[in-house]
Order: structure tokens, then sequence, then C-alpha cells
């Protein structure tokens, strides 16, 4: 019998479903399907969904109603029109989220999974991990309860989501891991000095990074608090809570824009080809995947399109921002307690 392996992930850029769903007024079914195609159409390969994905789950209003699946029932959707575009992608769907928060038990683990799986065509589907880690349960012990799928056909492999340095690598001497989602921007550098950057590299794994964007900031289409819509999430994180927030951080757009100026490209295109660029020193970095959501296939193929930074352009806008003092902090101290599991 071989020894288990990872599942192969590939970019440059992946595609983050997140955005299509959560959000007061979800897209309509035909643009996300568009954006998607486009996706596909411009050789993206991985995408990234969420079994919590859903309308209004991040309101902390208890009188308005969540409605949890609609990513997942996007995403059947989307393949019961284009059955032929399943096996184009690998699909990485996050779950293990339960009433009271993250739930990594054998039968948080169990139900998750199951449920996912039957969104998918033969309800089987990529790579699974848990939004965030449960402290209750050990990493080990949560790696050991998703291996039954694994050998069963549901999945194909397990990534990570949030986590530490310490947590990959004893994810890693259990199972192989396909992938390790954190943030990384041009405002959240954090990886790059507490250690998952490198472990990343040292074990070979994928870094797939979420919010690329900055939730939208980077893209210089944030100006004001009244921007987000009142029922958007994003204004309880510190960095959109309050105008003076908004304002603070503005210096990251310039210096952005400047680069933006001189490429004839976008802030977003900007702000991804950074993330990209870690790609292109291998001898140093591991492989990094941005995955930027988009709602449009206008916007999603502006993502897709890599403008190049030399290695002088890439170190100036590296340290530009890792000396730059950035408000707030990633989440809310609310959320502080899952961050880095």
């Amino acid at each position: 019998m071989s020894s288990p392996s990872p599942v192969p992930i590939s970019g440059p850029t992946g595609y983050g479903l997140m955005s299509l769903t959560v959000r007061p007024k979800p897209i309509p079914y035909e643009q996300a399907f568009a954006a998607i195609n486009n996706a596909i159409a411009d050789g993206v390969t991985f995408l990234n969904g969420g079994e919590f994905y859903g309308i209004n789950v991040f309101n902390p209003d208890p009188t308005v109603e969540k409605k949890p699946y609609e990513n997942l029932k996007l995403i059947k959707a989307y393949f019961e029109k284009y059955p032929e575009n399943r096996s184009k992608v690998t699909v990485s769907i996050k779950g293990c989220l339960g009433a009271k928060g993250p739930d990594c038990s054998p039968e948080g683990v169990k139900r998750s999974i199951e449920n996912i799986a039957s969104y998918f065509p033969e309800n089987k589907f990529d790579l699974f991990e848990t939004g965030r880690m449960d402290h209750s349960v050990s990493v080990e012990d949560f790696i050991k309860s998703v291996i039954p799928f694994i050998e069963r056909g549901t999945i194909k492999g397990i990534s990570l989501s949030e986590v530490n340095a310490n947590t990959i690598r004893r994810a890693a001497a259990v199972y192989p891991i396909s992938c390790v989602e954190v943030e990384l921007s041009l405002w959240s550098t954090d990886i790059l000095f507490n250690g998952v950057m490198d472990t990343c590299k040292e074990l070979g794994i994928p870094v797939i990074a979420y919010s690329p964007l900055g939730r939208g900031y980077l893209t210089g289409s944030i100006k004001s608090v009244d921007d987000l819509d009142k029922a958007d999430y994003r204004r309880s994180f510190d960095r959109f809570a309050s105008q003076e927030a908004i304002d603070a951080n503005k210096s990251i757009i310039d210096n952005i824009a400047k680069f933006a100026k001189a490429k004839n490209a976008t802030l977003a295109q900007i702000a991804l080809s950074w993330v990209r660029s870690f790609s292109e020193y291998p001898e140093k970095y591991p492989t990094v995947i941005p995955i930027p959501s988009a709602s449009t296939a206008e916007r999603n193929h502006e993502n897709n399109t890599h403008i190049k930074l030399s290695k002088a352009e890439f170190d100036e806008l590296t340290n530009l921002v890792t000396n730059q003092k950035i408000y707030g902090g990633r989440y809310a101290a609310m959320f502080e307690p899952h961050l880095n599991g």
C-alpha cells in the first residue's frame, strides 16, 4: 500500500467564493456563475468556499435570520449547470463550525464532512479544513477523525486554516497536509514573522493567502465607513469599525498607488501580484496562492491579471509594508481566541 500524499495545488491564483454569499444581498446566481466561469477560463484551478459562508452568519444580532449553507447551495447549483467544470478545479471547503464555535470532535467532523459532501456531485469533494481550530480537541485527534473520510473516498485531502507553525508541524506529522490557508496581504504580514511561512517552506506545503486584498480595503475603494452596508460584517473588524481607522491606514493605499501608476495597473493588481511574487523565490518561500474574491467576471479577470514585479520592486514594497504600522487588529478582540490556532 502506497503512502498517503497531499493533493496537488496549483496556481498562481485561486478564487475565494465567500463574498458571493456572505453579504447582506447575495450575488445573483447567474452573475456568480459568470465570475466562476471566467476564473476557470483564466486558468484558475483552485476554488475555496465554506460550509458556513451564508447570509448574516457573522451578524451578531440574534434577531437576524441566518442562512448558513448559501455558499454550498451556490456551489451545488453551479456544478449542476456546468458539470463539465467539476474535474477542472480543486475545491476546498471549511467546516466544523458548531452553534457555540469550532467543533472538531469526531461527531463534529462527521456531521460537517457529510453535510458538505451532500452538496457535491457523487457526494465527494476535494479538500476539507476546519475553519478554526477547536481548542478542546488536539490537532492530532482532529486529523485522525478526518482520515477515514479520505480512505472511503468522500474527500481527497486535508487543509488547515488560520493556524500557527506548531499546529502545522503536529498535523503534518499525522497526515500529509495539502495546503495551509492563512491571511496574507500588504496590510497583514504576520506569517512572514511568526514561523508559518518558514514552516510551510520547510515542509513543502503551499500557502493559500486569504483576504489578499485586505477585505477590499487595498483596492482603494473603501474611503469611508459609509462605503460599507450597515449590515456588512466587516464593520465589526477593527480596521473598518470607524472612520478614524480607515483614515489611519490610508498611507498604505498611497504606497500601493505609486506602484500601480508606474505599472499602469490597478491597486488590486499590485496587491495581488505582490502576494504571488513569493512563489517566484522558491529558495526562500513556499508556493503562495492568493484567493481573491470577486462578484463579477470583469473584476475576477482583473484579479487574475498578473503584473510582474522585479526583485527590486518586490523587496521595496515588502520593506514598505512590513515597516509600516497598521491601525487595528486583523479582526476584532472577540475573534482573537480563534486566530493562529
